[in-house]
């Protein structure tokens, strides 16, 4: 196996020239950087990263925590964030926290203890834990997705931590005055995980729409089905079994989509003759169903990209401030909601509603 040694010896410079020409530590000569260049091509050299870390303090690695498996909705953003890491040059190091505030914590521990230069992660509904040990152990972070602070705001204690996600309020908002348009009076709403902001980003933005349709909430039409299918299967039904059930349906992410269409399924309901139904999160197979379904689409791979390139910029300037960065939704216009096929051009448009905005800078 080759050397630096081989390496300097091959292109006529000193090892400290090879070091800087590698590790991009200091301007070198152009046709001395072509000779180095050539050299570890034509020797098959590959150079030690862990040597490299242990000089440099820095792995050219980063931890990601985030239920790939368990949610396929972070799938999309795993391939945003893979991809922005390989252009940056760095490895991904995955886990999968399941969700799970005691596992979650172990999980960011293991990543930790792998000398990650940083980690991006989306908090549980019960971050205490891992928000102190990130704090305490002063670990560059971006919360991705789940954000801290209070509902529908980019500000609270979001302490050091930089945070990527995308608007909530806004196009939940927009789905439910989109219902209230076709002349649905009773709409429910088969909300997440308690606890999760972007459950309670949804719900807000679901009684927005609500009072900007001259509509009063009613707290009936509000259940969790817990951002997993079985639980949205069981919520939609305790929705139909109301004296006054709704004639809309609100999804808040796409597995309890997966859950509502079921439980209507079981009781011989049809979208949207007997009920209209709109979802936050589009997927892939959203546009196959009969009726094709009306969604929210969120800005996925983005959202992973922006996640690397922030954490890139909070490992390049520590001491800068922490910011929020939310990324704009599309409204897709299909069938389920009760209207008429759209013409192409009208199927997906961006929200009015949305905009893209960081605190403390400008995207």
């Amino acid at each position: 196996m080759s050397t630096m040694a081989d390496v300097a010896r091959s292109a006529g410079v000193s090892v400290a020239t090879v070091s800087h020409v590698l590790n991009g530590t200091r301007p070198v000569l152009p046709h001395t950087r072509q000779a180095v260049l050539e050299a570890v091509e034509a020797l098959g050299y590959t150079p030690n990263s862990l040597a490299r870390s242990l000089v440099t303090s820095r792995t050219r690695s980063i931890g990601l925590a985030v239920s790939a498996i368990s949610n396929p909705y972070f799938t999309e953003i795993l391939q945003g964030v893979e991809a922005a890491a390989l252009e940056a040059g760095y490895s991904l190091l995955i886990a999968d926290p399941h969700d799970d505030p005691e596992h979650e914590l172990k999980v960011v521990q293991l990543l930790h203890g792998r000398r990650v230069d940083g980690m991006i992660v989306a908090p549980s509904a019960e971050p205490g834990d891992l928000v102190a040990y990130l704090r305490r152990q002063a670990v560059p972070t971006v919360l991705l997705d789940r954000v801290l602070g209070p509902a529908g705001s980019a500000e609270g204690d979001q302490g050091p931590f930089d945070q990527v996600c995308a608007e909530n309020s806004g196009p939940m908002a927009e789905l439910v005055t989109h219902l209230a348009s076709l002349g649905h009076r009773r709409i429910g709403l088969v909300a997440g995980l308690p606890g999760l902001s972007t459950t309670s980003e949804r719900i807000a933005g679901y009684r927005q729409g609500l009072a900007a349709a001259g509509l009063d909430a009613d707290e009936e039409l509000v259940v969790s089905g817990s951002s997993e299918s079985t639980g949205a299967e069981r919520a939609t039904a305790a929705l139909l079994a109301l004296p006054g059930a709704p004639t809309a349906l609100v999804t808040a992410n796409n597995a309890m989509t997966i859950g509502a269409l079921r439980a209507l399924r079981e009781r011989g309901l049809s979208v949207p003759g007997d009920i209209a139904l709109c979802c936050f999160d589009d997927f892939a197979w959203a546009d196959l169903f009969a009726p094709r379904l009306t969604a929210i689409a969120q800005p996925s791979r983005e959202m992973g990209a922006r996640a690397v390139r922030v954490l890139l910029d909070r490992l390049a300037a520590p001491d800068q401030e922490a910011r929020t960065v939310r990324l704009p939704c599309a409204f897709v216009h299909r069938t389920s909601c009760g209207c008429p096929e759209p013409r192409p051009a009208d199927t997906r448009s961006s929200m009015e509603s949305t905009s893209q905005s960081e605190k403390g800078t400008t995207p």
